[in-house]
């Protein structure tokens, strides 16, 4: 391939924004300069009022084979601290527009914490997943010492981070680590069709949905988590997009949300 392709491309399909990890020769190992790319592709979806949701896939037969390490420094491990002014990749996926994970095949590291930060995770039959840092001198990064718990279970997530183990399709599925294993020819179109349906709903209400969810999974104050409903329930039952589902339930028609 030639070194001037870019290594992460964006593709707008209708309401759908689709970003390839596009290092197919090397399983999509992770580098410095696709994370700085992914990060440029979602803020352009975050910014395009005509992108409800985003599919983050992989190019060729792997999804992320984990951190590059025949770069200097090996890419993922002994990396510098982000820039203090420099908001973490974790807190970004978290503040942006829906994320479908399409996992085409292997996804060991970086390739599989990347994932986990994603709000949905759809495997190919093809799939592999591992938390693979130990087996290589590391450690468990991205916010996976919570996500991973978190939809797995402290047991199932300290069985995988603490043995490195590599999981077939069916094995994440059975963790609760995806949330349903497709056709491989099938994968692409699967998670497009998933992203359309939630980019047919109002913007504004999926963003502040996948924010209280993101908010209130951890926090066990259940009076702050119900004055947070409270408030931004109350703010939708305000919003045009109301309005208008009131409007098409008494027509007996499909609500137009983003015409």
């Amino acid at each position: 391939m030639p070194d001037s392709e870019p290594h992460v491309l964006l593709e707008k399909r209708g309401r759908v924004g689709i970003i390839t990890l596009n290092r197919p020769e090397r399983l999509n190992a992770w580098s410095r300069d696709m994370a700085r790319l992914v990060r440029e592709h979602i803020t352009d979806c975050n910014n395009d009022e005509s992108i409800g949701a985003v599919v983050l896939t992989g190019a060729g037969r792997g999804f992320c084979s984990g951190a590059d390490l025949q770069r200097p420094q090996a890419e993922g491990g002994q990396r510098p601290p982000p820039e203090p002014e420099q908001e973490s990749l974790p807190e970004f996926l978290q503040r942006s527009k829906p994320l479908i994970a399409a996992i085409n095949g292997a996804a060991v590291g970086v390739g599989f914490t990347l994932p986990l930060a994603c709000d949905i995770r759809i495997a190919s039959e093809n799939a592999r997943v591992s938390m693979r840092f130990v087996r290589i001198g590391l450690t468990p990064e991205l916010g996976s010492t919570q996500i991973l718990p978190q939809v797995a279970g402290l047991a199932n997530a300290a069985e995988m981070m603490l043995t490195g183990r590599i999981y077939n399709a069916q094995e994440a599925l059975r963790l609760g680590v995806v949330n349903k294993v497709v056709a491989h020819d099938t994968l692409l179109a699967e998670a497009v069709s998933l992203a359309e349906e939630i980019a047919f709903n109002p913007a504004t209400h999926v963003r502040w949905a996948k924010r209280m969810l993101h908010a209130n999974a951890v926090n066990d104050n259940i009076r702050a988590v119900l004055r947070m409903e409270d408030e931004i329930f109350g703010q939708a039952a305000r919003s045009p997009a109301f309005g208008e589902a009131a409007r098409a339930f008494v027509e007996k028609r499909d609500p137009a949300f983003n015409s």
